[in-house]
């Protein structure tokens, strides 16, 4: 979705063409992925942090695009909300000290755009969801003025006829829009994977994501209410959500976890993006057919496929980049901004070696709906929740199974490279979370019932915290 439109409106013909064009791709990406050699080379790691621009009272900012041009980094660009932005870290090599270079380089954005927000009236915050947001904060009004987020709720209210209702917990709403997204805003990473390891890497990454999201959990507040510890879940798939009465069929969102294990390759998924989700942004390129360029032995671009792809916003889902020599990617989407970019880096390495470790097993022997019940369940109760996991009987307790899988997260880093200071630098910051249980969920829901609801006390609080660098658990 980080592509730029020139335009907002599309006809029927253009949506008929596009379709065309993405089994076309979907030809030429199963070829691709088929020839010798391809996609390979070391694994790197990358980033997108999104953040909140508040003002000095904790409000949201709604100057995203002032800020962008005042900060001159072209590493920002702007997101759904006009109070969001992101950030696009550079790629590292897994191998090293991928941790440190990530979180310094996160600090560095977050400081710049704190910076530059100053000079608006304002300031950043990484949080997963902004507790000072009401509802008039999501309006047409306070959608970013780009053609590519018009176009996009265009194509949504096309396929989805009815409006939007969310139900978390007590919370209903019903919005005609899918302005309600910026709400939530992400720590996604992204891993490099051969085309022969997809599969396995992005299995173990299902699994993998149930406990880090446990100790991870930082957006239990919306719209003045207490709901999930990871409330950015729930409303992201309820707020785009294009499965009206005529799609019930559909047993997946446009948001989701998925419905089973991968067992062939990135085709597959690929593929069943294409077949269950009807496209809603159909802008055409110039590219001739892309399955001539593969035959010849070039990398072909898939721009309608990679664009078609960035629509379908699935929890964990593969990425096609035609850069450097062309590659795939497994872009892991569920762990939110926040709280300090030590806290975000320690999520990382927590993630990365548990899906390297996993990785090692073929899971599709283990239930799917383990892991999806695994993913869920920690969302909505954090480190109170009971998971359970291969080779184990029964259901553990959230903290006692972190602490017996932070050794097989470390094996593994050591296994791929990273050195040891990084790593245990790293995995004590989730260690030390687990045994104080104090993530960001947590210290906002004490904050809260401290000082009686008082939400902009909380954000001018959290984002001093955030802003000097020490991980949550040491927070008082």
């Amino acid at each position: 979705m980080g592509q730029e439109l020139d335009r907002e409106r599309f006809s029927e013909a253009e949506f008929a063409r596009f379709g065309e064009r993405l089994e076309e791709q979907l030809e030429a990406l199963r070829e691709l992925l088929d020839r010798p050699g391809f996609g390979q080379g070391p694994p790197t790691v990358g980033a997108e942090l999104e953040l909140f621009l508040v003002d000095a009272a904790g409000q949201p900012l709604p100057r995203n695009r002032e800020l962008l041009e005042a900060a001159g980094d072209p590493r920002l660009t702007v997101e759904l909300g006009r109070f969001n932005v992101e950030a696009n870290l550079t790629p590292v090599p897994l191998a090293g000290a991928p941790f440190e270079r990530l979180g310094a380089e996160s600090q560095e954005i977050v400081r710049l755009v704190d910076r530059v927000a100053g000079g608006l009236g304002g300031g950043a915050l990484p949080i997963g969801i902004l507790p000072t947001l009401g509802t008039g904060d999501f309006t047409q009004q306070t959608m970013t003025d780009e053609a590519r987020y018009r176009a996009l709720s265009r194509g949504i209210r096309r396929v989805r006829l009815e409006p939007f209702v969310v139900r978390i917990d007590d919370l209903e709403l019903v919005v005609e829009d899918v302005i309600l997204e910026a709400a939530n805003t992400s720590w996604q990473v992204h891993l490099r994977t051969p085309p022969e390891r997809f599969a396995r890497l992005y299995n173990a990454a299902q699994l993998a994501i149930g406990p880090v999201l446990a100790a991870s959990g930082n957006s239990p507040l919306f719209l003045g209410r207490q709901l999930w510890e990871e409330t950015r879940i729930a409303l992201m798939e309820e707020a785009a959500d294009d499965r009206d009465v005529g799609r019930l069929y559909r047993k997946d969102g446009r948001v989701t976890f998925g419905s089973d294990w991968v067992r062939e390759g990135a085709h597959e998924v690929f593929e069943r993006c294409v077949r269950d989700y009807e496209p809603v942004l159909p802008a055409l390129s110039e590219a001739p057919d892309q399955r001539e360029r593969v035959r010849r032995g070039g990398i072909p671009r898939l721009e309608e496929l990679r664009l078609h792809m960035g629509t379908v916003w699935m929890w964990n889902r593969p990425v096609y980049d035609p850069a450097d020599g062309g590659h795939l990617r497994i872009e892991m989407r569920a762990l939110p901004a926040g709280p300090t970019c030590a806290d975000m880096t320690a999520n990382t390495a927590f993630l990365l070696g548990l899906t390297l470790a996993e990785a090692e097993r073929d899971l599709t022997v283990y239930r799917f709906g383990e892991a999806y019940q695994n993913f869920y369940r920690a969302a909505m109760h954090g480190l109170e929740a009971k998971l359970s996991w291969p080779g184990r009987t029964g259901e553990t307790l959230a903290p006692d199974l972190i602490l017996t899988l932070l050794p097989q997260a470390r094996a593994a880093l050591l296994e791929a490279g990273v050195v040891p200071s990084d790593v245990d630098r790293a995995l004590d910051t989730v260690r030390q979370r687990v045994l104080t249980g104090q993530t960001g969920a947590a210290w906002q829901r004490r904050f809260e019932g401290r000082f009686e609801g008082d939400a902009g006390r909380l954000v001018r609080a959290y984002r001093e915290n955030a802003l000097s660098g020490v991980p949550v658990h040491l927070w008082r």
